[in-house]
């Protein structure tokens, strides 16, 4: 048997369950780190609930993301997670969703350990959704997520700082109301309202232009040329106004 008959045979033990995306739909793709709470709490020293170096480490992660082969308009990370918005006519390797994957996962895991220096790794799902405003409510709920996460954390944290075991202060946080773990805050000398809006929002990340003053060479004259640049964000929007942020992310700059 000739190497280009076996090469046909065999290759479709790989190819037989291949998925493509349908085209127009809009495509989201969320990462997760894998084993990330024993990374912060027991392999590296992270401060509780939050830590600056982490963020910027999440935030160093999507950008690279938004800037290794694929078309994103908007990023955005809350806790170990990362999701990614893809221009509508993205159309990379055919869409197809384990190309998408594989890539996506393995891009994020070598970034975030390479930053880190050490090892960390990201599993990655892509998301299918036929219409916009499916897309306004993805990034809805996940910055709902944020928030709920934030709040928990804060409580959980201030209670263990209290001198409360694990498993007695998460009993402790069990049925309560948004209301209640506010004035249990309150009650330990943390106003939420008054905590950072990435820590209760998430954070962020979409292109924009901007004008780049330049000399012509040929010429020797002044000229402007439009650019763009990443630009991170750590006071997002709320309500309508975060529905008009996220409509206008769509198809990027």
């Amino acid at each position: 048997m000739n190497f280009d008959e076996l090469d046909r045979r065999m290759r479709v033990f790989e190819t037989a369950h291949d998925h493509c995306a349908l085209p127009g739909l809009y495509l989201v793709a969320r990462l997760d780190g894998r084993g990330f709470t024993t990374l912060t709490r027991e392999r590296q020293p992270f401060a509780a609930p939050f830590d600056e170096r982490f963020r910027d480490l999440m935030i160093a992660t999507v950008r690279h993301l938004m800037d290794c082969g694929f078309r994103v308009g908007y990023g955005y990370t809350e806790s170990d997670e990362i999701s990614l918005l893809f221009h509508p006519a993205e159309d990379a390797f055919g869409r197809k969703l384990r190309k998408w994957l594989s890539i996506l996962a393995g891009e994020a895991s070598a970034c975030f350990a390479l930053n880190l220096g050490a090892l960390a790794s990201f599993d990655c799902r892509v998301a299918q959704l036929p219409r916009l405003e499916q897309v306004i409510d993805y990034f809805r709920w996940r910055s709902e997520d944020a928030h709920r996460n934030a709040l928990n954390a804060h409580g959980y944290w201030a209670l263990r700082q209290a001198g409360l075991s694990a498993q007695a202060a998460t009993e402790r946080l069990l049925g309560l109301s948004v209301a209640d773990k506010n004035e249990l805050l309150f009650q330990h000398g943390v106003n939420f309202n008054a905590l950072p809006a990435w820590q209760k929002r998430g954070i962020g990340v979409y292109w924009q232009t901007y004008a780049k003053p330049g000399t012509d060479p040929r010429r020797g004259r002044a000229v402007t040329t439009m650019r763009r640049r990443l630009t991170v964000d750590l006071d997002l929007p709320r309500g309508a106004e975060y529905d008009a942020f996220l409509r206008a992310r769509v198809s990027g700059p």
